[in-house]
């Protein structure tokens, strides 16, 4: 078993780009910003926060090898693809896998929206696809969103203030705050909105709401 190993990313370290009706904060060292201590977290290449006024987003661009998934905590999304177009609302998650290579664009269908994207890295095969789903969310626990790549699960909780959940047991654990806040822990001080836990080597971790609160979590096998 490897050493034990917790990281605290805060809301304030990440490296954040704005411009007119939006606003974008990088976890991880993303085009511009580089920090060498900051490149990735297993598969996990890039965790971003979007905020995007109506009508703002990205424009049509590709990816390939990588796999792709957004989380819409306010608001709503819209993709657009090569084969049509979805919208995501909140409480939902739009998974694009561009295979060998494909091209989307998102767009905010709201006036206000906000999302957390991640890309996993992965094997650039076989043809593009999207797909949105969206669990169904019991306070107090986990529940199982997707499983882009092998070895990874992507997880999301919504907490009560005072109440508790406990992650599961993973070689690498990636515990976001999409919002309220965590109580001090054995681990940190009191975690706010955009607050991350970066846990490798650990067993299961208790952690308990300040108030309402949704958490986002994503394992990986190694």
């Amino acid at each position: 078993m490897m050493d034990v190993s917790v990281v605290i990313r805060r809301a304030s370290a990440r490296f954040a780009d704005r411009g007119p009706g939006r606003a974008t904060w990088h976890a991880f060292s993303f085009g511009p910003h580089y920090d060498p201590e900051h490149v990735g977290f297993g598969p996990m290449v890039c965790h971003d926060e979007h905020l995007l006024a109506a009508g703002q987003g990205f424009a049509a661009h590709r990816h390939a090898g990588l796999e792709i998934v957004s989380w819409v905590l306010s608001g709503a999304l819209r993709h657009t693809d090569p084969s049509g177009s979805s919208t995501v609302p909140a409480g939902s998650a739009g998974l694009f896998s561009p295979g060998a290579g494909g091209e989307h664009s998102e767009i905010a269908a709201a006036p206000q929206t906000r999302f957390v994207q991640v890309w996993l890295d992965a094997v650039p095969d076989g043809e593009p696809s999207y797909e949105v789903r969206t669990p169904s969310l019991t306070t107090g626990a986990f529940a199982e969103v997707a499983r882009p790549v092998e070895g990874s699960m992507f997880r999301v909780a919504r907490l009560e203030a005072n109440e508790s959940v406990t992650l599961p047991p993973a070689a690498r654990q990636h515990l976001f705050v999409g919002s309220g806040g965590l109580l001090r822990s054995s681990l940190a001080e009191p975690l706010a909105q955009g607050d991350a836990f970066l846990l490798t080597g650990e067993d299961e971790v208790t952690v308990a709401a300040a108030v309402p609160s949704e958490l986002l979590l994503w394992t990986f096998a190694d």
